[in-house]
């Protein structure tokens, strides 16, 4: 399959995947509204405000996906794929924004002592949502994954979130109907706001170190090993490795040494079989390598005080 290929496949598989996160979120939203004014629970209303926030989370991450598939340009020689970072970010900083709503809710209700009405239908229509947002979040973790996009990841993670928010509002539910005591859909409420800020403080974590392209242990751990075998495969030996991820893209720069006497054409090729190696190795990603190939007698000359690592 041509690098080609795969980008449109990776592409085809992302949007449709971000089109059922979007279509099943304005769904959830109606559910959850209908829930909330048939029940008047401040559970179920901070179920529905994480759904606001999904909705627009999700749109943003739509355009972000869009947008990340750009060929690069003038402006943008290193193609779009950054906004990837940007997008996890800006859900993270949504569902934030969604928990202190929540807290600012349920303590009003605490205070107020509002009363939850019609536990029948909330749960029927709760239950619904759980299970649906369930099955949503595992599909787009396991295709964010599986297609290396972060963007839906972040959003697989922000609808299971919303999955156990949905949980918990059962929880707080069922508890007022074997006790009949009204503060546990408050108190529920400041709790699930507690663990969405939590996911949300996450995902601007994750943001951040992205975009300051802070070292991936795992994925240093993968490239290292294609590197160690074509070492062991060829002769040679390498050194200077850096790498960056763009979400769906992998930038990898190393250092090749050579013998001394090589000719241009086998340098060319053993650096062209390292790019194979890894084209094989991430066959979900496009990986871009930039090699500088130097002689290996004259390597200590190069690089006195071995300030680079040298591996054999």
């Amino acid at each position: 399959m041509t690098a080609s290929s795969i980008d449109e496949r990776t592409r085809r598989l992302q949007h449709r995947a971000m089109q059922i996160s979007l279509w099943v979120g304005v769904l959830m939203f109606v559910g959850k509204v209908v829930a909330y004014v048939v029940t008047q629970s401040a559970a179920i209303l901070s179920d529905a405000a994480e759904s606001v926030v999904h909705v627009v989370a999700v749109a943003f991450a739509a355009y972000s996906l869009k947008l990340s598939h750009r060929p690069p340009d003038e402006d943008h020689p290193y193609g779009h794929e950054k906004i990837s970072f940007f997008s996890a970010g800006f859900e993270g900083a949504m569902i934030g924004i969604a928990a202190i709503y929540i807290f600012y809710e349920a303590i009003s209700k605490l205070i107020t002592g509002a009363g939850v009405e019609n536990l029948g239908q909330g749960v029927l229509l709760v239950t619904a949502a759980t299970i649906i947002n369930g099955w949503l979040g595992y599909y787009l973790i396991r295709t964010g994954r599986r297609e290396s996009s972060l963007i839906l990841v972040a959003n697989g993670k922000h609808v299971l979130t919303d999955s156990v928010t949905s949980l918990g509002v059962l929880v707080a539910l069922g508890l007022i109907a074997f006790t009949g005591w009204q503060p546990w859909d408050p108190i529920i409420a400041i709790i699930l706001a507690a663990h969405i800020l939590r996911s949300g403080v996450g995902l601007v974590r994750e943001s951040v170190h992205g975009l300051m392209d802070r070292l991936d242990p795992e994925l240093d751990g993968a490239l290292r090993e294609v590197l160690d075998q074509w070492s062991a495969d060829t002769g040679l030996t390498y050194h200077g490795l850096r790498h960056r991820s763009g979400g769906n893209v992998l930038w990898v720069d190393v250092h090749l040494l050579f013998p001394g006497d090589a000719d241009l054409e086998h340098a060319h090729a053993g650096a062209t079989r390292l790019e194979d190696a890894l084209d094989a190795r991430f066959r979900n990603r496009r990986v871009e390598v930039t090699s500088h190939m130097e002689p290996r007698e004259q390597h200590e000359a190069h690089h006195p005080g071995g300030g680079h690592q040298h591996r054999v």
